[in-house]
């Protein structure tokens, strides 16, 4: 696992293969780090399923309203729902949609991200400037590249358990 050096600021995720952490970018989305830092905090992204996964693309997770594996998960509506929070205002900036970055996701309105978020598996340029970025995996990208595929997957992978590293 890497060296995390600001773990209040470090979001550990518990896959089946292992942890991913993630350095979360607070200068350049400040909203959406406090976002999943509460969220991780709730616990509502334990045993979320990843809904959408795309090869060559990402790999999309956060319904905490449509997606927990235990609670009341439906393939038919993973994707759609958020949490009990208000949507977040975009906060677009010059980070790259790159390799291991974590992105917030959407509907066709900028401002309507709310739980949901993907990790790129490549460098997605055409993304850049219209989704917010505001962390990156620095440790346990061979992990998020075995989530199984599908949109949605047959039988999705989960996030275990989502930590704030403060907390571990």
């Amino acid at each position: 696992m890497a060296e995390i050096k600001d773990p209040e600021n470090t979001i550990i995720i518990t896959l089946k293969d292992g942890p991913v952490v993630i350095e979360l970018l607070t200068d350049v989305a400040p909203l959406h780090c406090e976002r999943m830092k509460q969220l991780a905090r709730d616990g509502a992204y334990d045993n979320v399923a990843f809904h959408r996964v795309i090869e060559g693309f990402m790999a999309q997770t956060g319904d905490v309203e449509h997606a927990n594996m235990e609670k009341d998960y439906n393939p038919r509506r993973a994707g759609t729902g958020g949490s009990q929070y208000p949507d977040l205002k975009a906060e677009f900036s010059k980070v790259p949609h790159a390799r291991g970055s974590l992105g917030a996701a959407r509907s066709m309105n900028p401002n309507s991200a709310n739980s949901q978020f993907f990790i790129n598996f490549t460098d997605n340029s055409f993304l850049n400037g219209q989704y917010t970025v505001y962390g990156q995996v620095i440790s346990g990208m061979e992990f998020v590249d075995k989530i199984a595929r599908g949109e949605p997957p047959a039988n999705p992978d989960r996030m275990i358990t989502v930590r704030v590293a403060a907390d571990a």
